[in-house]
C-alpha cells in the first residue's frame, strides 16, 4: 500500500483480491445451502449461511460433476475451498472444490435423495410389480462374467434344474462406468427373444461397492424392462435402489437363483396340490346341485308324485296285513277243526293266491296313477311346465298368466326365465295343428 496515494477501484479491489487468496488458500467452512442455483453452464451458485452472516459460494461445473448427491437449499454442508474475490462486483465468496454433507455422508444423502424421488414418481408401488414366471425357460444374467454373483447363480440353477438357459450379459458391477453397463445389460437382454425373466446384481461390498445400483439411469431401466426383473445385490442386510424399484428382491444371488427356478418334485406336488383343489370344487359342485334337485322336487309339482307313492306304500301295506290276517285265522281254524285239514288248505291256498292278485292288481293301478301324476312323463315328450311367482306356483290354466310378469319355464333338463309380452285367453291349441286353406 502506497500512503496518500489515490487508487482506483479496480486497483483496490485488485490489491483485496490478492491479500484475500494468499491469507486463505484453503480453508474448511460450515453453513447452511442457500439461494442454491445451477446455471446453464453447469456451475452452481449459492451461499452459505449461519445466524450471524452470509458467505456467497461458488462450485465450478467440473467439481459440481463429482457430486454424489443434489446440493440444495436447506442442506448444512462442510466446504473446502478458497476465498476468492469476484472484481466485476467487488464481491468476496468461497470457491469450493469439495463439497460434503454435515452430519451424514454423501452416498448415504444421494440414496436418500434419489429414494424420495423415485417413490413420488411411483417406480415402488406394488400394483406395478410382475409375476414372476412359473416355469422360466429363459433366463438372462446381467453381472460380472468373473464375479462370485454368476458361479452361485449357476451352481443354484444347475442344482434345482438342469436344463433351463442362461444367457449372461457382462458387465461391470463397481467403479466408473459400470452403472452405464448395467443399463446396457438391461436394456439388451430385456429385448432379447425368449427370455423370461432378468436377474441383475453382484455379492456384497461396501455402499461405494454397491453404487452402481443405487445410481438413476439403473433404476430406471430396471422400470422400463418388458420382462420381470430380480434384483439380488449385495449380503442379505443390503438395499439399494434397484431392490426397490425391481419386481422381486432376492437378498443374495443365489436365493434369486433359488427364487426363480422350481425343481421338478416341487412342480408335482403344485399340480397335484391343484388337481386335488380342483377335484374338491368338482364334487362341492355335485352335492350342491344334489341338494337343488331335492329342493326343486320338494317345492313343486313333485310333492303330488310323493304324497301318491307314499298312498300306494300305504296300499301295499294294508293288503299285505289283511292277507296275513287271513292267513292267520285260517291255520286257527285247521288247527281247531283238523278233521276239515284238506278243505281248508285248498281254501287257504286260494286266498293267499287271491291276495296276491288283488295287491299286483292295486300295484299296478297306483303305479299308473303315480305315473299319471308326475310330470316328468309329460315333459319326456317334449313339453314343459310353467311357474310363476319365481318357481313356487304351477301355472294351471291361460287365466294363470297375466301381461308383464316374469314366468320360468322348465323342461326336463334346464329351465328359463321369460317375461309375458301378451296374452291370448281365446286361442286354441288345435288352430296351430290346422292346415292352412288355399
Amino acid at each position: 500500500m502506497i500512503r496518500d496515494h489515490v487508487y482506483t477501484v479496480s486497483e483496490v479491489t485488485e490489491l483485496v483480491k490478492t491479500a484475500l487468496e494468499a491469507a486463505f488458500p484453503q480453508v474448511w467452512v460450515e453453513g447452511e445451502v442457500s439461494n442454491c442455483t445451477r446455471a446453464a453452464s453447469g456451475h452452481v451458485y449459492f451461499s452459505l449461511k449461519d445466524d450471524k452472516s452470509v458467505l456467497k459460494a461458488v462450485l465450478w461445473k467440473g467439481d459440481a460433476q463429482k457430486l454424489a448427491f443434489e446440493l440444495k437449499t436447506g442442506l448444512n454442508v462442510v466446504c473446502r475451498g478458497r476465498v476468492t474475490v469476484y472484481a466485476a462486483r467487488g464481491d468476496y465468496q468461497l470457491s469450493a472444490n469439495l463439497v460434503e454433507p454435515k452430519g451424514k455422508g454423501a452416498l448415504q444423502l444421494a440414496f436418500e435423495q434419489l429414494k424420495e424421488k423415485l417413490k413420488a414418481e411411483g417406480l415402488f408401488d406394488e400394483k406395478r410389480k410382475r409375476k414372476l414366471p412359473l416355469r422360466p425357460r429363459t433366463i438372462g444374467v446381467v453381472t460380472s462374467p468373473t464375479g462370485a454373483a454368476i458361479r452361485d447363480i449357476l451352481r443354484v440353477l444347475e442344482r434345482r434344474y438342469a436344463k433351463l438357459h442362461v444367457i449372461l450379459y457382462p458387465a461391470k458391477v463397481q467403479g466408473e462406468g459400470a452403472a452405464a453397463e448395467i443399463v446396457a445389460g438391461l436394456d439388451a437382454l430385456g429385448s432379447w427373444p425368449g427370455i423370461d425373466v432378468l436377474i441383475v446384481g453382484r455379492g456384497g461390498g461396501s455402499i461405494e461397492d454397491l453404487w452402481a445400483f443405487n445410481e438413476e439411469p439403473v433404476a430406471r431401466a430396471i422400470a422400463r424392462s418388458p420382462v420381470p426383473v430380480i434384483s439380488a445385490v449385495g449380503h442379505e442386510v443390503d438395499f439399494t435402489i434397484a431392490d426397490f424399484v425391481a419386481d422381486v428382491r432376492a437378498p443374495t444371488p443365489s436365493a434369486a437363483a433359488e427364487i426363480v427356478t422350481k425343481t421338478e418334485q416341487e412342480f408335482e406336488l403344485q399340480v397335484r396340490s391343484t388337481a386335488q383343489r380342483l377335484g374338491e370344487i368338482v364334487r362341492n359342485s355335485l352335492r350342491e346341485r344334489r341338494y337343488a334337485v331335492a329342493e326343486l322336487a320338494q317345492r313343486r309339482a313333485f310333492p303330488n308324485v310323493q304324497m301318491g307313492l307314499m298312498e300306494l306304500v300305504q296300499r301295499v301295506d294294508d293288503l299285505d296285513t289283511r292277507a296275513r290276517n287271513v292267513i292267520r285265522a285260517e291255520k286257527q281254524a285247521i288247527s281247531e277243526h283238523k278233521g276239515a285239514a284238506l278243505l281248508a288248505s285248498e281254501r287257504l291256498r286260494n286266498i293267499v293266491l287271491k291276495a296276491l292278485r288283488d295287491q299286483k292288481a292295486a300295484w299296478e293301478r297306483l303305479s299308473a296313477a303315480l305315473h299319471a301324476l308326475s310330470p316328468l312323463g309329460v315333459l319326456k315328450k317334449g313339453y314343459t311346465l310353467v311357474w310363476k311367482d319365481g318357481g313356487l306356483r304351477l301355472a294351471r290354466r291361460i287365466e294363470d298368466i297375466v301381461e308383464d310378469e316374469t314366468v320360468l319355464v322348465s323342461f326336463l333338463k334346464g329351465e328359463f326365465s321369460a317375461r309375458v309380452r301378451s296374452v291370448d285367453r281365446k286361442k286354441l291349441l288345435e288352430s296351430r295343428f290346422l292346415k292352412e286353406g288355399p
